[in-house]
């Protein structure tokens, strides 16, 4: 009998630290998986950011500024408020500006929406050039963009309006869509 007391304060003890021990298990696999169910908001949200991204051959090919830069991981969604993208290539710099814009998993696709503005400053024989639309999807690495809104597009004292634009090589190639309509200014020669 003088044992059996001393035995059972272990037996109590191995009988808790296995309850202890399924008690964890059992809330420790519910709990990430219910955790990630419902997060449905951002995971962070940044002021006053900037993104750079560069070439292959390490040549700075863009900048991405952004007032407000909002991640949601469910879809890997940014949204950003009041982009604006300052993209180089061969020298020359186009700057885009919209209301808002929505980043695509990966950095790919920048998809802006409201008020978007293209510029690109004239440059020697190479007039300035001014595009409007309400929104524009731009493809930063390969310097492509799109878009089925309408534009106008002004390109030194030409003015073009259109039902959508498709550009390769940031404007170096620009397809108007839909009913297009021209204004070209007569050119004034020499007087005779």
């Amino acid at each position: 009998m003088v044992n059996s007391y001393r035995i059972y304060p272990i037996i109590m003890l191995a009988l808790l630290a296995g309850a202890s021990l399924w008690l964890e298990r059992i809330t420790r696999v519910d709990e990430p998986a219910a955790a990630a169910a419902e997060q449905t908001g951002p995971d962070f949200t940044a002021e006053h950011t900037r993104v750079v991204g560069y070439g292959a051959n390490g040549v700075q090919r863009y900048e991405l500024f952004a007032d407000r830069l909002t991640h949601f991981p469910q879809g890997d969604i940014t949204r950003l408020d009041m982009p604006r993208l300052r993209m180089i290539n061969e020298g020359r710099e186009t700057h885009i500006t919209a209301r808002h814009a929505e980043v695509s998993p990966g950095g790919e696709q920048v998809d802006m929406q409201g008020e978007v503005r293209v510029r690109r400053p004239a440059v020697a024989n190479d007039p300035a050039l001014a595009l409007d639309s309400e929104t524009l999807t731009v493809w930063p690495d390969s310097h492509r963009a799109l878009t089925d809104s309408p534009v106008q597009l002004t390109r030194g004292t030409t003015r073009a309006d259109a039902q959508g634009m498709r550009a390769d090589n940031l404007f170096g190639t620009l397809q108007l869509i839909g009913q297009v309509h021209v204004n070209m200014p007569r050119r004034q020669g020499p007087a005779s």
